[in-house]
């Protein structure tokens, strides 16, 4: 019986980027039929057609879920809720913006292979402005600063964890974690894919 893995990402107006996101996503994977592949949509209450062009493409692919919510909780709080739905053997959580190219899929899924149980997207290099750019820098000096586990420099938050990280954080005291940190804190091997992330 194959594995299954559940690519999940948030949304908040992205009409102009849904039908791509979904051509990506079918194109990384298509590379990878040992895998059965599901997605799921967390909708933070956008206005304007972001939910209409998820449900047609879920009319066409029943693998395909959503869920709108009531107003917008943010990335975070739409990252645990999306964690408490899944009960996949993996999920790979992608930015719905496209600057977590779907590409990195297969590299993602090769690390959890080489029984990494996390694994995190680094951006190597950025298309993004250099005002930016610094400003991430000193936000990470300040993370590093103040944590006791610093966090993964230029990690954008998205990856894979596996059915085993999922239970802990469903468990956690937390409920809603940072999880940039949180992935770190948890003490389970974590593998990084570097990438270069293009400009949105």
């Amino acid at each position: 019986m194959k594995k299954t893995i559940t690519i999940f990402t948030n949304t908040f107006n992205e009409e102009d980027n849904i039908d791509e996101l979904y051509d990506r996503f079918s194109k990384a994977v298509a590379k990878i039929p040992k895998y059965s592949f599901e997605y799921l949509f967390i909708d933070n209450a956008s206005n304007d057609g972001t939910v209409k062009k998820i449900k047609q493409i879920a009319k066409k692919n029943t693998k395909v879920k959503l869920i709108v919510n009531a107003r917008n909780f943010g990335s975070e709080s739409s990252h645990m809720h999306g964690l408490n739905q899944i009960s996949s053997d993996a999920c790979i959580h992608l930015a719905s913006d496209l600057q977590d190219p779907p590409e990195t899929i297969p590299d993602i899924l090769k690390k959890w292979e080489e029984g990494f149980k996390i694994v995190v997207l680094v951006k190597k290099e950025t298309e993004e402005s250099q005002f930016i750019h610094t400003f991430r820098k000193l936000y990470y000096r300040l993370l590093t600063k103040i944590s006791d586990v610093p966090p993964i420099e230029n990690s954008t938050g998205s990856g894979l964890v596996d059915h085993d990280v999922m239970n802990y954080l469903k468990n956690t005291s937390d409920p809603i974690p940072f999880f940039r940190g949180a992935l770190v804190e948890i003490g389970f091997p974590i593998g990084i894919v570097n990438f270069i992330q293009p400009k949105r």
